[in-house]
């Protein structure tokens, strides 16, 4: 039997390396891609191949539509399908959002948002002809319920969550499940600019009491593309109880 396919934007760190690794470890043939640093993609490409599956890999801003053409002809040349799309690619903005700048704002929606509707548009014609297929988009609580000092991250994020609400919708009665995980404080190089004093006082707020891994995440992703065809349209709060 032919392998499943994942394909996992925003790979060359956090969340999104852990995710091609636990599909991976699960028999999945990966697709993975990252903005810039091709070391690691190849790094990582090295350790997924050690559970016996097939790994692309690509370089290049998922914020643009011709890198994720580019992307995508290569995977669907190498493996003809996708079972599972992961939107993970992200960027954050700590700051006042009248002293960001207009190229900021748009590179923060551009890598948040844009990058979702370009990947579901060039994922959604194959999966439509095998009538099967999920797509999971990494978001935020912020994107539920907003951040002061975080105010194009929040937006780009509520977006992702409208997305996937609506494309579910339309995508439900051709067997496509479309969800959203939005994270809470996650451990990962994104939340680096926060202060151990600043950290300590998060977690103090999080019933769970710390901070959630990429790991974890990683997991409930998998979970998630394994799950039956009703869950679909959810925004999945994933924060230990914090929001």
């Amino acid at each position: 039997m032919d392998k499943k396919t994942a394909v996992i934007t925003g790979a060359s760190r956090g969340i999104g390396s852990y995710t091609a690794l636990k599909f991976a470890s699960m028999g999945y043939n990966i697709a993975i891609c990252c903005i810039k640093n091709t070391d690691y993609l190849i790094s990582l490409q090295k350790e997924v191949l050690k559970y016996g599956v097939n790994c692309v890999i690509y370089t290049g801003d998922m914020g643009y539509y011709k890198n994720c053409v580019e992307f995508f002809n290569l995977l669907y040349k190498e493996y003809g399908k996708v079972d599972v799309l992961v939107n993970n690619a992200g960027v954050s903005y700590n700051g006042l959002l009248q002293d960001m700048k207009p190229e900021e704002w748009e590179y923060v929606i551009r890598t948040n948002l844009s990058s979702v509707f370009y990947c579901s548009k060039l994922v959604i014609p194959i999966m439509l002809r095998r009538k099967s297929g999920k797509i999971i988009n990494i978001s935020s609580v912020w994107g539920c319920v907003g951040a002061s000092t975080e105010v194009a991250y929040s937006a780009s994020k509520g977006g992702v969550n409208s997305f996937t609400m609506a494309l579910a919708k339309e995508l439900a009665p051709s067997n496509i499940q479309v969800n959203a995980i939005a994270c809470g404080i996650i451990n990962t190089d994104m939340n680096s600019f926060l202060s151990i004093e600043e950290t300590y006082a998060i977690t103090e707020e999080i019933p769970a009491c710390r901070l959630g891994t990429p790991k974890e995440v990683a997991d409930f992703i998998y979970q998630i593309a394994e799950s039956g065809s009703y869950l679909t349209g959810q925004v999945i709060k994933f924060d230990g109880g914090w929001i």
